[in-house]
């Protein structure tokens, strides 16, 4: 008797998990979505975007203008990932470099990855391109400031329910003497209940 109800059970989860189909809904990229609690695109962008709005609201950005009358240059140094979570580390400093570039500002030079290629290019250009349209080698801009930092978390969890909390700390530095000019940190903190099926 036992084993016909196991059969019957079995064969009700295989023809439930037949019957299973894929549903995608299309939303906006901005709409926030937590699924599984960890860090996600929303928490990237929030944090880029009132980090930098911090940034350029503090006194080392008035003090450069004033005192060399133009715009400072900002590179994106590393962020380090040193939290418990795999966190697309590329995708957060691109959202720091569009909240810099999009501020109006300052001026952003390309990263060091981004220079190799670059620099690639002008040398192809001064064999194969016109002397007119070939762009010359040694007028990069130097970058005045270098924006670095690290991701950290701290994780508590019992009986299902998970609090997660994030610390991204930024700072900005002056390439020239290495003085910290500002430094910014954000907190995020989740709890995730994951709640088990009865039945």
């Amino acid at each position: 008797m036992k084993k016909s109800y196991l059969i019957v059970a079995i064969l009700m989860i295989a023809f439930i998990g037949g019957c299973a189909s894929t549903r995608v809904e299309r939303v906006k990229p901005e709409e926030a979505i937590d699924l599984s609690g960890r860090w996600n695109d929303t928490d990237s962008r929030l944090v880029a975007e009132e980090m930098i709005k911090d940034s350029l609201s503090r006194p080392w950005l008035d003090s450069y203008v004033t005192k060399n009358k133009k715009q400072p240059t900002v590179i994106i140094g590393t962020v380090v990932n040193r939290s418990h979570e795999h966190i697309n580390v590329q995708t957060f400093t691109k959202d720091l470099e569009r909240e810099l570039t999009n501020s109006g500002q300052v001026q952003f030079v390309a990263s060091k990855g981004e220079r190799e290629e670059i620099r690639e290019e002008r040398t192809d250009q001064m064999i194969h391109a016109t002397e007119e349209t070939a762009k010359g080698i040694g007028k990069e801009i130097g970058a005045d400031y270098m924006l670095k930092g690290v991701i950290n978390t701290i994780q508590d969890e019992e009986k299902g329910t998970k609090v997660i909390y994030y610390q991204v700390d930024l700072e900005m530095i002056d390439v020239e003497s290495n003085i910290k000019v500002w430094f910014g940190d954000k907190k995020i903190k989740k709890v995730v209940e994951r709640r088990r099926l009865g039945f």
